[in-house]
């Protein structure tokens, strides 16, 4: 199973009114049914060759990397007979998305034509739309507006042979927790409506009304725990490395997924991660809940939770200054350039936006990152390889 995020900004439109303008997100969600396992290897071949040029040698190659393919069920060394599949692309390969991504192109065109920004990435599409929320006029057309460009992608997706899948669409509304609601109710998606969720998930985060991330917070803490105790039945069969590994694959990994967007949140959120962190130290250790937590963790190189999150972004921060991440990263960061010649002009000194908003603004990536980014030493920011910089930063 695949989702289609439909997540989209546009500037809006200026409302006639005496009220203050308030500004709404539409995050919506499409849903699409094994969308790896429904490309037909005709309708890619064919893209292939007529939208980006592949011919020849190349294309036969990808002909028969596609074709010929069987697929078999196999129980105690008793096979089934084997079935010939004639659509999809190879889950868990290097070019699985890849080619995805290629037969799925046409998504940006439709996206295009409706002047909605869009994002790719393998199986999820991200457009992101904003309205005056105290304006009925915006509201309806930028509704009016999404059902055009939903339907658009519903009648392609079904000449393309994929299935979008209406049951499990959502749609989500987000706004300032200090405004009132949206009349944002629902959205038509072909013959079904599809009524406003209070919160929505995508790869794994879990999106809310309000943006406040309590449930992405929730839902690791519950998690983490109950691998916790699991570990703490076997703990004494095992020693301290193999414990330490297992609680980095099963615990940390789950504590640092997405913590970058968790930067800026009240103490209270964090502490909860916090002690989930310092229940694994325990754990690895083998010491007592009472004894201080700060020797624990400096013991076995770890690092707190708030310092992992900021961790995370002076990394994010590092590889997007040096090409090393997407481009549409690299876009939100801006070196701070002087009209005249000085000292600190190749110190690699960011730009610092303005905040408009104290409780959103400030957590955006495009905020935080110059402001933590600039407070670091000179040589850290001038290291030479990620690999330098990680060990300089942690340290």
């Amino acid at each position: 199973m695949a989702s289609f995020v439909l997540f989209v900004f546009q500037p809006y439109h200026r409302c006639i009114s005496i009220q203050k303008v308030q500004r709404t997100n539409m995050y919506f969600l499409l849903d699409l049914s094994a969308a790896f396992d429904t490309v037909d290897h005709s309708i890619l071949l064919s893209r292939l060759q007529n939208r980006f040029g592949i011919r020849n040698t190349a294309l036969n190659w990808l002909h028969s990397y596609l074709h010929s393919r069987e697929q078999f069920v196999s129980v105690n060394g008793i096979e089934s007979s084997k079935t010939n599949l004639l659509y999809g692309v190879p889950q868990g390969s290097v070019l699985g998305p890849l080619l995805y991504s290629l037969y799925t192109s046409p998504l940006g065109d439709i996206a295009r034509k409706h002047n909605i920004p869009f994002h790719l990435y393998a199986n999820d599409t991200h457009l992101y739309l904003s309205f005056t929320s105290n304006c009925p006029n915006h509201l309806s057309s930028s509704k009016m507006e999404v059902e055009l460009c939903v339907k658009d992608i519903g009648d392609w997706m079904l000449r393309s042979k994929l299935k979008l899948n209406q049951d499990k669409t959502e749609l989500l509304g987000i706004s300032s927790k200090y405004r009132p609601r949206p009349p944002l109710d629902y959205i038509r998606v072909g013959d079904e409506v599809i009524k406003s969720s209070k919160q929505a998930r995508n790869l794994g985060v879990a999106f809310e009304q309000c943006l406040d991330f309590k449930e992405h917070v929730k839902i690791p803490c519950k998690s983490v725990f109950f691998r916790s105790r699991n570990i703490a039945k076997i703990r004494r069969y095992l020693s301290q490395s193999t414990t330490e590994t297992i609680v980095h694959a099963y615990i940390t990994s789950r504590l640092d997924y997405c913590n970058a967007l968790l930067y800026g949140f009240p103490k209270y959120l964090i502490t909860r991660l916090q002690l989930v962190q310092n229940s694994a130290a325990h754990l690895v250790t083998l010491t007592r809940r009472q004894e201080h937590i700060t020797p624990i963790l400096r013991s076995l190189h770890c690092l707190p939770i708030h310092f992992r999150i900021i961790f995370k972004i002076l990394l994010l921060t590092y590889k997007a200054l040096n090409g090393l991440a997407p481009d549409y990263i690299r876009d939100l960061l801006r070196f701070n350039i002087s009209g005249r010649t000085l000292r600190s002009s190749n110190n690699k000194l960011l730009d610092e936006p303005g905040a408009n908003r104290k409780t959103y603004g400030e957590r955006a990536f495009t905020v935080a990152a110059p402001r933590i980014w600039n407070k670091l030493p000179l040589q850290m920011r001038l290291s030479s390889s990620e690999a330098v910089f990680k060990a300089n930063l942690k340290t």
